[in-house]
């Protein structure tokens, strides 16, 4: 007698089913087929992931760039699109060292955002503070929202 086995159905564990899609499609994009196979292609291109939010004064730009000297980044904002571009050298390989694995990416980066025009281009700050690059691009103030109170009457 033969018995046959149904398959039982695959759940999924509870952090996959919690995946963001965005997260997901940003992961494929930049996911390299050809990343493992050395094909004698310099490293990846080290290209850094931004956070940017508006609050009620000023657009906020934030990067993690560990390694990075300010000497070796540049920061301009032309009209109403910011700039911003630098590089991350790769480490020397000394005489009688041997690598085993070399997976942090290095070379020059270049990053450009449009900003709205509401933006005050005079008064951009920028901060880098361990590894974190922290740009705020304040908005003019006539083009803030008023608060208009009602009164009873």
């Amino acid at each position: 007698m033969t018995i046959l086995r149904t398959r039982e159905p695959q759940v999924l564990p509870p952090a996959a089913a919690s995946l963001e899609p965005f997260r997901l499609m940003r992961d494929f994009l930049r996911w390299d087929p050809l990343r493992d196979y050395d094909l004698g292609a310099p490293a990846s291109a080290f290209m850094p992931s931004f956070d940017v939010k508006e609050g009620p004064d000023a657009y906020q730009f934030k990067a993690d760039l560990p390694g990075i000297l300010e000497a070796d980044l540049e920061i301009s904002l032309e009209s109403n699109r910011l700039t911003v571009a630098g590089k991350r050298e790769s480490e020397a390989v000394k005489e009688g060292e041997r690598w085993h694995l070399a997976e942090r990416s290095n070379g020059s980066f270049s990053r450009t955002f449009t900003l709205p025009e509401d933006v005050d281009s005079e008064k951009v700050v920028a901060e880098l503070r361990n590894g974190v690059l922290t740009l705020m691009v304040p908005k003019r103030p006539e083009v803030r929202p008023k608060k208009i109170s009602v009164s009873l009457g």
